[in-house]
């Protein structure tokens, strides 16, 4: 049985494609205080920036902001960041917030100065790194050859 022919579309006239516009961010709430959540890994930096009930506003993290592989634990990823999620609510009348902080990695210091740096006036900067108080008990040692003579 012979195959059905297909229909040959011919576009005489020449369109450009369809502009779109797309929004890099949802819609941001307005916040005049809030609490501001840094997680510094070595590999990596999240900062989340929550009403004070504790419903997200708007996040970001090194990863979102552009940066790939160790150059996402570094200070200046840490600062990006920070200066990314700051922006739209600093621009939406934030002006003061809670900072905490967690993990230990090597930009913790900048994320913090760059709220400074941003305006927002921080009620307390706490530190949240969990430390053991003597921790785990370590294992046991590995057994010793003995030489034979």
């Amino acid at each position: 049985m012979a195959k059905p022919r297909r229909k040959v579309r011919i576009v005489t006239s020449f369109r450009p494609l369809r502009k779109r516009y797309f929004r890099l961010r949802k819609k941001v709430r307005r916040l005049r205080k809030g609490i501001i959540h840094i997680q510094v890994t070595r590999n990596n930096t999240i900062v989340t920036i929550t009403d004070r009930r504790g419903r997200v506003a708007i996040w970001a993290s090194a990863g979102a902001c552009g940066f790939k592989g160790r150059r996402k634990g570094t200070p200046f990823a840490a600062q990006t960041t920070m200066e990314y999620a700051i922006q739209p609510l600093v621009k939406r009348g934030m002006r003061a917030a809670n900072v905490l902080v967690n993990g230990s990695g090597r930009g913790k210091d900048a994320a913090v100065r760059t709220i400074f740096r941003n305006g927002i006036i921080p009620y307390f900067v706490q530190d949240m790194t969990p430390l053991p108080h003597n921790g785990c008990r370590p294992p046991k040692a590995k057994r010793k050859k003995r030489k034979l003579k």
